[in-house]
């Protein structure tokens, strides 16, 4: 958790401007001196949304001149801290500043494809409650998981090709999937309140998309969807290589008892074909033995870190 000197020192700043009146979701990018990607990022919402939404960054220390571009638009609501909070305590800062229902976490190193969004507005439609959790589909260079399709379109902003994404990213096979659970993905605000937004314990963020996962299936939540029609182009873990990481394996199995793999491979079926709701599975006496293994390693590495 964050020290009460470290608070002190994070100095949380928010500005909320002028209401956007018709706007359909609230995007919260938390950035770290990633200005290209960061403006990437924002230039390709503002261009290939086919809805109006509340931009909102929060700018993590600013110190490569994130902090004066973001005031600089008109357009973007935003909280600064001046050390690095992580993605958790930066996601949560944001949720304040939020004026739709939807509150959708976006990386900064994300490039959206035309009218993303508008297959995530109609499947929001579509449901006849508020307690799903869904994901648009990444386009990456190198796959990071069964969820996202792997072309390369460029491995930095330099690099980036986005003339040819806009030409074939439509046409690239894919179908929706089950278990939701990477950025960007989309959260009602009062599932995101019941649930208690993202867990500060696991800044600076290493498994606390998983984490999330777990606290919406707690709750009840079964519909985990993956769109596939709705896609973004990630240049993949731009911020997360430079940050000295959580133990969140570890801190994972401590929390809930198993892996992060049992929730996401058996649970919520990640990357499978997405054929409705979800059902609580059976799990096997080997998935249960692995389960208390693992849970036994992290105890004893706790111990020892003690």
């Amino acid at each position: 958790m964050m020290s009460a000197d470290v608070a002190v020192q994070a100095e949380l700043q928010s500005l909320q401007r002028a209401p956007i009146g018709d706007a359909r979701f609230s995007i919260v990018i938390p950035t770290w001196n990633n200005l290209p990607y960061l403006k990437l990022c924002v230039e390709s919402i503002r261009k290939y949304s086919a809805h109006r939404h509340q931009i909102i960054v929060h700018v993590n220390e600013g110190k490569d001149g994130t902090l004066e571009w973001v005031q600089q638009q008109a357009d973007l609501d935003y909280s600064i801290s001046r050390i690095n909070i992580g993605v958790c305590y930066a996601l949560n800062a944001c949720r304040k500043l939020l004026t739709t229902d939807y509150l959708l976490y976006m990386n900064d190193d994300m490039v959206v494809c035309p009218d993303w969004d508008a297959p995530l507005w109609q499947a929001v439609q579509k449901i006849p409650h508020k307690y799903f959790f869904l994901s648009a589909t990444a386009i990456e260079p190198l796959a990071q998981s069964r969820c996202s399709i792997e072309r390369d379109y460029g491995r930095d902003a330099e690099s980036f090709d986005q003339p040819r994404l806009l030409r074939e990213f439509a046409a690239l096979p894919f179908a929706d999937w089950q278990g939701a659970t990477w950025p960007p993905n989309l959260v009602h605000k009062d599932v995101w309140d019941l649930v208690g937004g993202y867990s500060t314990e696991f800044s600076p963020g290493m498994y606390s998309d998983p984490d999330f996962s777990m606290k919406l299936w707690q709750l009840g939540v079964r519909h985990f969807q993956g769109i596939s029609a709705s896609r973004v182009y990630h240049f993949g873990s731009k911020s997360v290589k430079r940050i000295v990481k959580n133990p969140g394996y570890f801190m994972f199995i401590a929390k809930w008892g198993m892996p992060s793999s049992v929730l996401t491979k058996t649970v919520l079926r990640r990357g499978e074909r997405f054929d409705g709701p979800l059902e609580t599975p059976p799990i096997s006496w080997a998935i249960k033995l692995k389960a208390w293994a693992k849970r036994l390693n992290a105890a004893l590495r706790r111990r020892l870190s003690i």
